[in-house]
């Protein structure tokens, strides 16, 4: 764009409120007002979220395991207030802490990924959505501009920027579906996926550290959970 002539001269104001307007409006059509509520938060959470090494969250938890069993369940105590990062992981250590069943544990925070998860598929849903959107509001912006330009063939000016709205909208429709709304939505998806597979090695440690079992026989049951190239050698 830069080498090809002046960058302004893809700027167009009504194209973009074409394309922008159009695709928030439709986007938002197709949600109900209870998910729009919701995803802004779980949207950004996906955004922001840095994705950790499945192998050092299993480390950890053999590690806080190995705690426990040392020094009593009531040791934790001063583990947890270090977790605000990792809230999950924090609430189900209290609720071991606190003496909770393990099927009860296990009930709470199986229902707590599940809903997290489902926000976050929503979440997923919604840029997937966009994506599919915007590029049919370019295809009506270059309709609404090719009906301006022949409606308006006897007056030459009229023609240029006639013109500029039919192309431009298609432009901004596939810039914004392609190189913006898409690549979102496959990372909110992969750290979605991440999200999950950590929320479940901490509860299976959380309950292996409230059934006081051996840290060993808890490295055994994560490596089940984990693919072959993520599997821990902690006691090797």
């Amino acid at each position: 764009m830069v080498i090809g002539g002046s960058p302004t001269a893809f700027l167009d104001l009504p194209s973009i409120l074409i394309v922008l307007g159009g695709t928030v409006a439709i986007t938002i059509v197709s949600f109900s007002l209870k998910d729009l509520g919701q995803i802004p938060g779980a949207l950004w959470r996906l955004m922001a979220y840095t994705p950790h090494d499945p192998r050092d969250v299993g480390i950890t938890m053999i590690q806080i395991s190995e705690r426990a069993r040392k020094n009593g369940l009531i040791s934790l105590e001063k583990v947890t207030p270090t977790l605000n990062d990792e809230p999950f992981l924090q609430k189900a250590l209290n609720l071991t802490i606190d003496g909770a069943e393990s099927h009860e544990i296990e009930q709470m925070l199986q229902k707590e990924i599940h809903y997290t998860a489902n926000i976050q598929s929503k979440s997923v849903d919604l840029l997937r959505r966009a994506a599919e959107v915007a590029p049919a509001m370019g295809l009506i912006g270059t309709l609404v501009g090719l009906v301006q330009m022949l409606g308006n063939l006897s007056d030459p000016s009229t023609i240029g920027p006639a013109m500029s709205v039919a192309l431009l909208t298609t432009f901004y429709g596939a810039i914004l579906a392609h190189m913006v709304l898409m690549p979102l939505a496959t990372k909110a998806e992969r750290n979605s996926h991440n999200e999950s597979i950590l929320n479940s090695l901490y509860l299976a440690g959380a309950l292996s550290i409230g059934r006081e079992e051996n840290p060993r026989r808890l490295e055994m049951q994560l490596n089940s959970m984990l693919p072959q190239s993520h599997r821990i050698n902690y006691f090797e």
